[in-house]
């Protein structure tokens, strides 16, 4: 089956034929493709279009796999020194001239670690990213140190691995996996991979799968003991590697590659909520963290790419971002509210330092514009601004269609759009109640149910944080409507979390407590003068200007909330007092609400 408006050519080498598909211009860096097992290439097929937007983007069949001949005999048909000269073959036909820059997927990347450590292509590789494969060597060695210094932690890892490993010892029995893939097992693979992975039907799996996965089974048998008993010494890395771990992946340990930084001294780590198959479930992803890699290591842009860059937002020649947490957000894509200033800002700005696409919402067009500007020189490769308010359910709908559709499905949402009321209860009209609760509670539902339900439909994870307040669960005789609005918003968060847990969206709500930004300046005041509320106002400005707790220090907690996927976040230390007092002595929150604040 061939690639939608790919070119293809055959390849010869070592006794067989490899099908090479040709994307995008030539004369562009060359992007080479390596699948895995038990796949073609037209797993590849999504990340191939969206690259061959900027570059000439290749993909082969792997020997014995798709359109390729496979070796007679299969036995010693299928090692690491064949497939590499499988590579170099394929490189020197698309592209003899430059360095190609190479990506490889489960098995793909198993062997392009070969390639990318083996002497004899020094020189013909410019950059490697790998996903979901280790090389063997570095495996072997892996194995090794825990089994030669054991310690628990280390006993625990390698026994962790073992068992994820259970596919292994069974593709070296011998006949049983043809067998199985020849029969039944190969029927139901595709449905298999929907129900386990959430990879979308249609043309793949290629009908050649069974074969395919038969042919494959030599992979393993031909290589894998081999490599962890004697695994090189030599397995450096000479080129940049790039490498994105799937945390939800149920063949391999994150803790695989602890340590790589050994083996690859120009190491860029990327994480990414999603399970094995990412090629498929994942490729904007996956092509955006390419397209990146590969610009930042080619050393130039040609002119096309370099205005389609710019005009999307991003510098040409962007590098890749090496904040923190930039190897957790790094292309991700983040949408923030309430971004023209305050916490919003301050988050929008630590997730652009990681990496972070960004997508700034506020009512403020001018404020969301200057947030999304300096996003973009802060490390975004890309960012946005929108003007919405957030009360508004018909705006926020068609935010959310056009997010979808022009930027892609939000990987973090932060909903933290709010407004300021104090006053009594009964000084509180049901015109200030609603004005209140429209935006603190309805603009998070809007939120929470559009974008949620974009993730949710996605299937491959997210996380949700919620702004509330350390007013969530302190009540105050001055604060009935923020205080109730705020609640509401922490018990939808934790509503929804149980809800969303099921589907790898995490939840947070984050409490911060008294916090310098410019909500006092617009808080209202019910039932005073104009006069006496912009005293007020005044006079609340000073107060939180003297206690001078910025908001950058509230995004790096949300930052870390969506790392650790934290169900409640007190930040402050007033808010952490609050909560510990609202658990353990509600009593004694109760005597301070009575308190009538100095204003």
């Amino acid at each position: 089956m061939s690639i939608e408006g790919a070119t293809e050519r055959w390849v010869r080498t070592g006794g067989i034929e490899l099908c090479v598909a040709e994307l995008g211009d030539a004369a562009r860096p060359t992007v080479v493709l390596v699948h895995g097992y038990p796949d073609s290439k037209e797993v590849w097929a999504q990340v191939a279009a969206r690259l061959a937007e900027h570059f000439h983007v290749v993909l082969y069949d792997v020997r014995g796999h798709g359109r390729s001949t496979a070796p007679v005999p299969l036995r010693g048909g299928f090692t690491l020194e064949k497939l590499t000269d499988d590579f170099l073959a394929v490189a020197d036909a698309v592209s003899p001239d430059r360095p190609v820059h190479l990506v490889g997927h489960d098995w793909g990347s198993v062997q392009a670690w070969e390639f990318v450590t083996a002497g004899r292509t020094e020189g013909r590789i410019a950059s490697f990213t790998s996903m979901s494969g280790p090389s063997l060597d570095h495996f072997g060695h892996w194995i090794r140190k825990r089994m030669t210094r054991p310690t628990p932690r280390g006993t625990a890892q390698l026994l962790g691995q073992g068992a994820k490993s259970w596919y292994v010892y069974m593709l070296h029995t011998p006949v049983l996996p043809e067998l199985a893939w020849r029969g039944p097992l190969g029927k139901w693979w595709p449905g298999i991979l929907r129900r386990m992975e959430k990879v979308e039907a249609g043309d793949y799996p290629t009908a050649s799968l069974p074969r395919d996965a038969a042919h494959g089974a030599w992979l393993y048998r031909d290589n894998v003991r081999a490599r962890l008993r004697r695994p090189r010494a030599d397995a450096y890395a000479h080129a940049p590697v790039q490498l994105i771990t799937p945390t939800g992946d149920m063949f391999l340990s994150e803790r695989l590659y602890d340590g790589l930084e050994q083996w690859a001294p120009r190491l860029v780590r990327r994480t990414l909520p999603a399970k094995h198959w990412v090629p498929r479930t994942r490729p904007d992803r996956l092509a955006a963290w390419v397209g990146e890699f590969v610009t930042a290591n080619e050393g130039t842009v040609n002119e096309k790419t370099a205005s389609e860059e710019t005009a999307a937002g991003a510098a040409p020649g962007t590098t890749v971002a090496s904040g923190p947490y930039s190897d957790r957000f790094g292309g991700q894509l983040v949408l923030v509210t309430g971004a023209a200033g305050g916490i919003g800002r301050a988050t929008a700005h630590a997730f652009a330092g990681a990496g972070a696409r960004i997508v700034a919402v506020d009512r403020d067009a001018e404020g969301a514009a200057r947030t999304a500007e300096t996003a973009r020189l802060i490390g975004a490769p890309e960012a946005w601004a929108e003007t919405v308010d957030v009360s508004d359910e018909r705006a926020m709908e068609k935010l959310a269609e056009k997010v979808a559709a022009e930027y892609g499905v939000v990987d973090v949402l932060v909903n933290n759009a709010g407004i300021g009321l104090s006053g009594s209860f009964l000084d509180t009209t049901s015109e200030d109640w609603k004005e209140v609760l429209d935006v603190n509670l309805w603009g998070v539902v809007h939120g929470c149910r559009l974008f949620g339900r974009q993730m949710a439909e996605r299937g491959q994870g997210g996380h949700i944080v919620n702004t509330a307040s350390a007013a969530a669960y302190q009540p105050s005789r001055t604060l009935p409507a923020y205080c109730t609005s705020k609640a509401a918003v922490l018990m939808l968060s934790e509503c929804l979390r149980a809800e969303f847990a099921g589907r790898d969206i995490g939840v947070s709500a984050v409490c911060p407590g008294f916090v310098n930004t410019g909500i006092t300046s617009t808080a209202r005041f019910a039932g005073t003068s104009a006069e006496e509320e912009k005293r007020r106002q005044q006079k609340a400005a000073r107060l939180y200007g003297r206690r001078n707790y910025p908001p950058e220090k509230v995004a790096e907690a949300v930052l870390k909330a969506v790392v650790r996927n934290q169900a409640l976040v007190p930040v402050t230390p007033e808010a952490r007092a609050f909560h510990f007092l609202s658990r353990f002595a509600p009593r004694a929150l109760r005597a301070i609400a009575r308190v009538n604040p100095p204003l």
